[in-house]
């Protein structure tokens, strides 16, 4: 093991870390976990304890003076000591290093990129890492610990952690609703607690452009601003407010700076050649202006416009300019260009279009967006940066060197693997944070504020998210899964407040399932260490649904539903009955053998078909082929009874599904597993009586 440091001050640091550091045992990693999220990957509590004094220096070597100031920050923040931080130099190695804190870059390739040793005992603390970000890690690790505890003392214990992917982010949509610096700063400050190291900011959209090009004002002057918004509770409905701003380019180069010091990521993403009104509408010539009736202007309601860009060079060069600025604003390897939900409506009208298509030898239109994604792509190239793109980018034939962001479909994260391209797993199924979290019955009773653009994602699903499809795991292509993030779109979030209500916990559950190895995930154990981060977040006086909040949730006909199966939190049994697709039950056990599901009506039901889905869809989709699926109950019966008391047969489950028909009289209906299941939990989706 090496220190990236100097010649004779390199054998002391070797001699202070060599001396605390130690291999994990498998014993060792089974006791309590530590208050940390994302969970390590080894960890173990150890006798004594660390005490700070205002005396207690941070020494560090090698590059990592932001590293040591910003821990030294943190550690204020929560003991209100002001510690010395100092430079560790052949000039002035102190003699006595114990009872400080130490940080240090090695080289260890056990740790692999991002990767940390924290070691703590009541004479020292050591974070060494193979580069800073793992040593910045390591001291995200160290502060929940801090936060979580005795602010004046810190448990000794030992982590040898590393993520599991290299991409762990959040997705931010200002085009809809843009939002102060100084609120992003915060969700960096948090993000970089849970240790997810990409921000994907999405600046352009239909209803504002927010970045500031100098070449072409008229986007900000005009493009950035709506006359309108539509109101909570009134989809189609207008609030009469003028609605807009942009970010300035110094503000853009501060929160870059900002993320950059917290081993951050910004990747911008400008939205082409669809999600392009509000350019347009600025520019109207970089649009399809041979077409009749065409008049761009900003859009005032949600939803995707039928604007796109022209296929022509004008609209190229305007591209290129765009970004030349973009690209000297953020220094990131990837520049998103959206290309998702591209209207294709405006190119079949134009005739230039179509002469674009006949010249290029091109099929249709979706080959003509290929093509244009191409040119775009060969634009980043010559900067030096790498094209990255919804899963529509594939409509047509995918560009060589294009990554996927894979947000619809499980399957285009496995055929863009396959062919060979790198994928950024986002799914609507799994990491979409405008969906509720909650009932939505139970969270519009609070007011239409709590409205959102609809959907359920409980806490849950997004811990049980794992970022490899199953048809890659263990495969030579599960390399091309570079990692996953959460999306915060804001159609229906309009403040920070409400952003902060959606984001908080799930970032907390996207953060283990980007960085924790799969196999040690824990629900039940997430959900101790999650106890200790609400705090934190009520002491930050951050805004968050908690999921340890009881709620009743009514059922159709007012039956009662009783069941032997525990339930993951916020996934009531009565979601199974309650008339809504986009809620169920989780067990968060497998069923077996004395185990029931009952639901009692308040009266006697007359004869009437009956459906039970069981299974948790990839796409939460009602249309979608329910049966075969994860979490299904694999063998069981539906059983019926006028007087709970005698049951009788009705059907029994093939690939997760009963249908059957319900006897004259009948009071309950039961569903019984008959042998012990595979699958480690059961999802009853819903339950369907009569031509539902």
């Amino acid at each position: 093991m090496n220190v990236a440091l100097n010649s004779s001050f390199t054998v002391a640091v070797v001699a202070f870390i060599g001396g605390i550091y130690m291999s994990l045992t498998a014993e060792q990693t089974r006791s309590e976990s530590l208050p940390i999220i994302p969970k390590p990957v080894q960890q173990n509590r150890q006798a004594g304890a660390f005490l700070f004094t205002d005396k207690t220096p941070i020494l560090y070597g090698g590059n990592l003076d932001s590293e040591a100031h910003l821990l030294a920050e943190s550690i204020k923040q929560i003991t209100q000591l002001s510690l010395p931080v100092c430079p560790l130099t052949e000039t002035n190695l102190p003699q006595d290093m114990t009872r400080s804190i130490r940080l240090a870059i090695v080289e260890d390739y056990t740790l692999g990129s991002e990767g940390y040793h924290l070691k703590v005992s009541a004479a020292t603390i050591t974070i060494t890492g193979n580069d800073a970000a793992g040593v910045y890690w390591g001291s995200q690790s160290l502060r929940q610990i801090l936060m979580s505890g005795d602010a004046s003392k810190l448990p000794a214990c030992e982590i040898v952690d590393q993520p599991r992917f290299g991409w762990r982010g959040m997705l931010l949509d200002v085009g809809r609703h843009l939002f102060a610096t100084n609120d992003i700063k915060q969700l960096l400050d948090w993000m970089a607690l849970h240790k997810l190291n990409v921000l994907h900011w999405h600046l352009t959209d239909d209803q504002g452009w927010r970045i500031e090009i100098d070449k072409y004002p008229k986007l900000t002057e005009i493009g950035a601003w709506r006359t309108s918004s539509p109101p909570y509770g009134d989809r189609l409905g207008t609030d009469g407010t003028h609605y807009g701003g942009f970010y300035s380019q110094d503000e853009i180069r501060d929160l870059v700076q900002y993320a950059a010091d917290r081993h951050i990521t910004i990747v911008p993403e400008i939205d082409m050649p669809g999600h392009m009104v509000a350019a347009i509408a600025a520019y109207p010539e970089i649009g399809n202006d041979d077409i009749p009736d065409y008049s761009p202007e900003v859009s005032a309601s949600w939803g995707t416009k039928s604007y796109i860009l022209s296929p022509k060079e004008e609209t190229f060069n305007w591209i290129d300019d765009v970004l030349a600025e973009v690209c000297e604003l953020f220094p990131s390897t990837y520049i998103h260009i959206g290309g998702d939900e591209a209207p294709k409506d405006q190119w079949k009208e134009s005739a230039f279009a179509q002469s674009v298509i006949q010249r290029e030898g091109l099929q249709d239109e979706h080959e003509l967006q290929s093509w244009f994604i191409r040119r775009v792509e060969g634009l980043l190239e010559r900067r030096g940066r790498k094209l990255i793109g919804w899963d529509e980018i594939r409509d047509g034939g995918l560009s060589p060197g294009a990554t996927v962001m894979a947000w619809q479909t499980w399957e285009a994260a496995v055929d863009s693997a396959r062919e060979g391209h790198d994928v950024v797993m986002a799914p609507k199924s799994h990491s979409y944070f405008d969906y509720y979290q909650a009932s939505p019955a139970f969270e519009l009773a609070k007011g239409l504020e709590y409205e959102t653009i609809g959907g359920y994602l409980p806490l849950a699903k997004v811990y049980d998210f794992d970022p490899v499809p199953s048809e890659l795991m263990g495969t030579d292509l599960e390399h091309h899964i570079l990692g996953c993030q959460g999306q915060i779109w804001t159609e229906y979030i309009k403040t920070w407040d409400k952003l902060e209500y959606m984001v908080f916990p799930r970032l907390s559950a996207l953060a283990e399932s980007a960085w924790s190895p799969p196999q040690q995930k824990d629900y039940a154990d997430f959900l101790q260490r999650l106890r200790p981060m609400l705090a934190n977040y009520k002491a930050a006086r951050v805004t968050f649904y908690n999921p340890f909040e009881e709620f009743s949730q009514k059922t159709r006909w007012h039956a009662s539903v009783e069941t032997t199966l525990p339930r993951y939190i916020g996934s009531l049994p009565e979601f199974a009955f309650d008339g809504d697709w986009q809620t169920y039950f989780w067990a968060d056990r497998s069923p077996e053998p004395g185990d029931h599901f009952t639901v009692t009506f308040k009266s006697a039901i007359r004869g009437a078909s009956i459906k039970v889905f069981t299974g948790s869809s990839r796409f939460g989709s009602r249309q979608k082929i329910w049966g075969g699926e994860k979490d299904a109950l694999q063998q069981g019966v539906l059983e019926a009874s006028a007087d709970g008391v005698d049951w009788h047969e009705i059907a029994t489950f093939d690939n997760g599904t009963a249908v059957g028909k319900l006897p004259e009289g009948c009071k309950s209906i039961r569903i019984r597993p008959t042998d012990k299941q595979t699958s480690p939990r059961l999802v009853i989706h819903e339950i369907q009586i009569g031509d539902e």
